[in-house]
């Protein structure tokens, strides 16, 4: 029997750890899938991490090191190249790998850190052939940074999420023609910061409202045809333009690695696809905790590692027998906002609420809303879906209620 087990050795995973070990816990086993910690930050080899954090900026292995450090400060054991097969609701880890075999693990406590995966081609429905050429952002990043290898020359890029953005800026410095990025909806999924710098400082135009809806090539893509769509999301045909090009990298969002959550029975949340938690992130299970892009999709990395210290420092807790449950305050949204985390609080004490707004908007009022009546409000000048938002909840906020929502009021859209 073991402490604690985490799934994944990530951002998420390894801030867990430390977390929990600083707790006092000692007998914690990480289960990674790669050969080395680190997640997706060991391909992400530009700057802009640990702002927050550390108080400096950081590049995706440099801010990943920081954390290996500490893992082996604190001799916290890993198995590498380990893939987790199955999760019991009684916290039952069967898991593979090289040395190993198929393996059992029985865990007190659960940490689920596991990241998440890129939408691919399949999920689009995008008409046309099959050819060579189409990769998801994430991908051609691997093959850039770590591989060494370009994956084109003249480039199309479908989706402005902050990979995307990324992407766009590392194949022109590689020495690719980045043509066009193409976004669906009529505003970006990125940062801002990443709009400016790594779209308008070189010079790429950004199309808005704009999809891909036809794919040319046989053996390799040779062109693609954009056009820009309605406010039902339908291409308009008059518009169709072709763009020649021999790449098209997708990046049209990111989906939380979850099977083992819904394997374990793990209630579930539609619309982060995560797992729904309390300010702890426990999870519907006791003893299962969730942190990091599994649990919903971060902007940045020190708001992922921040997230799993809570989870770190709870799950010790768990161990100790102190994790205390005074309430169950559900939380709400309305549709401008789209979703918030935590979706319940188990304790009148200070708690932060992180969310995402449904659109764009101007001058705006975050409303927090217990029994019907507005308990706090925060004004906001512009709110935007690419950008997490978080709300501070002070205990006296908490007392007496028993239910809260959050609700965003309007004074302007942002013009399109």
């Amino acid at each position: 029997m073991t402490d604690l087990v985490i799934i994944g050795g990530g951002p998420a995973g390894m801030s867990a750890a430390a977390a929990a070990w600083e707790c006092g816990i000692r007998d914690i086993l990480i289960l990674e899938r790669e050969e080395c910690l680190g997640g997706i930050l060991q391909q992400c080899i530009h700057n802009g991490f640990g702002l927050h954090r550390f108080g400096e900026e950081l590049t995706g292995p440099e801010y990943a090191w920081k954390y290996q450090q500490l893992i082996e400060k604190y001799r916290i054991p890993v198995k590498y190249k380990t893939m987790v097969l199955s999760l019991s609701p009684d916290r039952e880890i069967t898991a593979t790998n090289e040395e190993d075999g198929i393996f059992s693990v029985r865990a007190r406590t659960v940490i689920l850190a596991m990241g998440c995966r890129e939408r691919s081609r399949g999920a689009l429905n995008i008409p046309g052939t099959r050819p060579a050429g189409i990769y998801s952002a994430g991908t051609a990043q691997k093959l850039v940074n770590r591989k060494g290898l370009m994956p084109g020359r003249k480039v199309v890029i479908l989706g402005s999420g902050d990979i995307g953005l990324i992407m766009a800026r590392r194949m022109t410095l590689e020495g690719a023609e980045v043509k066009a990025v193409c976004e669906l909806m009529p505003y970006s999924g990125g940062l801002a910061r990443n709009i400016k710098q790594c779209l308008e400082d070189f010079h790429i135009p950004l199309k808005l409202s704009h999809t891909v809806v036809q794919i040319h090539g046989r053996e390799r893509l040779r062109g693609v045809t954009v056009a820009r769509v309605d406010a039902q999301r339908r291409p308009l045909p008059e518009t169709a333009e072709y763009i020649p090009c021999d790449t098209l990298l997708l990046s049209v969002g990111l989906i939380p690695e979850n099977e083992l959550s819904l394997q374990a029975g793990i209630r579930m949340d539609p619309v982060t696809g995560g797992a729904v938690v309390d300010q702890d992130r426990q999870t519907s299970l006791a003893g299962i905790f969730a942190c990091g892009n599994v649990l919903h999709v971060h902007d940045l990395v020190d708001y992922v590692s921040l997230e799993a210290e809570t989870a770190g420092r709870a799950a010790a807790a768990c161990l100790a027998g102190t994790l205390s449950r005074e309430c169950c305050l559900p939380v709400s949204t309305d549709g401008r906002i789209r979703y918030a985390v935590p979706q319940t609080i188990t304790r009148r004490e200070d708690c932060t609420l992180y969310f995402r707004v449904a659109d764009r908007y101007r001058n705006v009022k975050i409303n927090v809303v217990g029994d019907g009546r507005v308990l706090h409000s925060v004004k906001k000048p512009k709110t935007a879906p690419g950008e997490m938002e978080s709300i501070l909840l002070k205990k006296e906020l908490l007392t007496g209620i028993n239910e809260l929502k959050l609700e965003l009021e309007e004074q302007s859209s942002c013009p399109s």
